[in-house]
């Protein structure tokens, strides 16, 4: 007859309390540094799709230009030098950027005629909702195709 012994280990399987929490505090430490580094690239990676739209938004203006001699005549808001309907929002274009986004609520940018003259435009994109307080801040682009950002290194 076989007698087991009372002090004989019994193997158990599992995790300690000790391993757990190791485990838990190394994927704290990945999340920590990998988090603030992805949230840049969707930032970065929204900033190209806005940068692309201002650019596609100086193309139409190229376009109305071509169409109807001066730049005037692109916007929603009056304009002293251009008369009505030529600054401010546009009329040939889409007001926010991604401009495939339904509504501007759900838009990172808006898209906007800040000066117009005939033979001239400046056209911007602003960071909005959760883009807000993005470190280029606002982008620019002119007739000239001169580009700007509240940074050197915003524009490729």
């Amino acid at each position: 007859m076989s007698h087991k012994k009372s002090n004989d280990a019994v193997k158990q399987f599992g995790f300690s309390l000790i391993e757990l929490m190791i485990a838990v505090a190394i994927l704290g430490i990945i999340a920590a540094i990998a988090y603030p580094s992805y949230t840049e690239y969707v930032k970065k990676s929204r900033r190209a799709d806005a940068q692309g739209a201002l650019v596609s938004f100086a193309g139409a203006m190229e376009r109305h230009f071509t169409v109807n001699g001066s730049y005037c005549g692109a916007g929603s808001d009056a304009n002293s030098e251009c008369g009505n309907n030529s600054a401010g929002a546009p009329k040939i274009f889409q007001a926010w950027a991604p401009t495939d986004t339904p509504a501007k609520s759900s838009a990172f940018y808006e898209l906007k005629i800040v000066s117009v003259a005939p033979s001239s435009f400046q056209l911007e994109a602003s960071p909005i909702n959760s883009q807000h307080g993005d470190d280029c801040g606002t982008l620019t682009i002119t007739h000239t195709g001169a580009r700007g950002a509240a940074q050197s290194g915003c524009w490729p």
